[in-house]
């Protein structure tokens, strides 16, 4: 088919995680402003979270499609995310979102797209695009740097990364090898990305761009034998965070540079041991900081309780600290913000380089600690380093918070902050040409 006279209907399957639901969504509106139609599939409570991101501007574009999971014993329908699962079921819920694949093939059926966009743990769905003779791309939400990191691992044991400056602590490989030894229903999360990968047609899609990443896509491409192509960073529009207005007044207040924004995601949760040494870092700073706290589902405390005695009262103004959620990228884009106190989950990455403000890198888990290193190397924050233990200190966590918002050495790391935020608005509509071009290839020769 030719795109310039129809249409292209592209059905989009998603982990059902946030963090990857989200840039899904992002990318089906930029396509949709270049005359794709956009399927998003995805369980009920999912799709019930991220329908108030559509706005009427894209209400005819972009289709909302239900995909229902089994409603096993021990994970009835509200646990068809991973928000708010109890971690012992993560492997129950892929188990479950493989035996949703014949509902996946009904609805390729009923709606006969002309292309297939997949995550990295479901190879399932390039299959069985393939039997309705439909082209799959695959679609990584993370960082070109860790994927190329853990293929290397994989296809060359026992060797060193080529590039010295992203590795991992002891205390932190173990971890890392294990993240991709799950398994559910016979088959690790290690051989469904490598499948995922290895089906899709012709090329892969990573959220990611040029400027920050380019070694490390060059270096995945030549470990996958395939094109990755960069769809720049995904994030969406400040404009529709609604609430929390007293956070936006709060930081009206404040000088320009003079805050910085505190928050660990959506999937981790402090232990009272990291809380206590982040809180004490923050008051040692004397930097103006806003904290988003998260408890696990039926674990929430009074912010007091979970905070050391008398902290609130210590810093006074200085400090906002809030439970659950606030506005990140209204935040990040605030005149105020001078630093993103981060766990370095990769979306979080991607919204403080397009505002334009520096990292200080405090990584958690997952791919989490590859992605401060990848931040440090390119000069955009800097790391909390970890006494030998792999444990938080508050001196450390004081000290490079004000190396980067305040000191005479952050200077550099600031600048390259806004030189990387004025790349992407440089190079947004070149990378989206090229995926257009790309997708647009794969119709033409399926």
């Amino acid at each position: 088919m030719r795109r310039e006279n129809s249409t292209v209907h592209a059905l989009m399957l998603p982990w059902l995680a946030h963090g990857h639901i989200s840039p899904f969504l992002e990318l089906g509106k930029r396509l949709s402003e270049r005359n794709f139609h956009i399927y998003l599939c995805s369980t009920p409570v999912n799709l019930s979270s991220i329908k108030p991101k559509i706005s009427e501007k894209y209400s005819s574009s972009i289709e909302l499609v239900e995909l229902h999971l089994p409603s096993l014993p021990d994970l009835p329908p509200h646990y068809h995310t991973t928000k708010g699962l109890p971690p012992h079921l993560m492997n129950t819920l892929k188990a479950a979102f493989d035996m949703a694949s014949p509902g996946f093939s009904n609805i390729i059926k009923k709606l006969n797209p002309n292309l297939i966009v997949y995550d990295f743990l479901q190879p399932w769905a390039p299959e069985i695009a393939r039997l309705h003779n439909v082209p799959a791309v695959n679609f990584w939400s993370v960082g070109a740097g860790m994927v190329s990191f853990f293929f290397h691992a994989v296809q060359n044991v026992g060797e060193g990364f080529p590039f010295e400056a992203v590795r991992l602590h002891d205390y932190e490989q173990w971890k890392f090898d294990r993240l991709f030894e799950n398994s559910a229903g016979g088959i690790t999360d290690k051989d469904r990305a490598l499948q995922c990968a290895g089906r899709s047609s012709g090329f892969i899609l990573m959220k990611t761009f040029r400027e920050l990443e380019g070694k490390y896509l060059d270096y995945l491409s030549s470990l996958v034998g395939k094109k990755v192509i960069p769809v720049g960073p995904l994030v969406q529009d400040p404009g529709i965070e609604d609430g929390n207005d007293d956070i936006i007044k709060w930081l009206d207040e404040k000088e320009e540079c003079s805050s910085v924004f505190v928050s660990c995601g959506t999937e981790y949760f402090l232990t009272v041991k990291e809380r206590e040494e982040i809180a004490y870092g923050l008051e040692l700073s004397n930097v103006n900081f806003i904290w988003v706290i998260r408890f696990p589902i039926g674990e929430s405390m009074e912010l007091e309780e979970a905070l050391p005695a008398g902290f609130l009262e210590r810093v006074g103004d200085r400090g906002l600290v809030r439970e659950g959620w606030a506005p990140q990228t209204k935040i990040l884009e605030h005149p105020s913000i001078g630093g993103f106190v981060s766990h370095c989950g990769w979306s979080s990455i991607m919204e403080s380089m397009k505002s334009g403000v520096p990292i200080i890198a405090m990584p958690m888990q997952l791919d989490q600690p590859l992605n401060a290193r990848i931040v440090e190397e390119v000069g955009v924050g800097l790391e909390v380093k970890r006494n030998k233990s792999g444990e938080l200190e508050r001196e450390e966590i004081a000290k490079v918070i004000k190396d980067v918002v305040v000191e005479k050495d952050g200077e550099s790391v600031r600048k390259r902050a806004k030189e990387m935020s004025d790349s992407i608005g440089n190079e947004g509509g070149r990378e989206l040409d090229e995926v257009v071009n790309a997708l647009v290839d794969v119709l033409h020769e399926a």
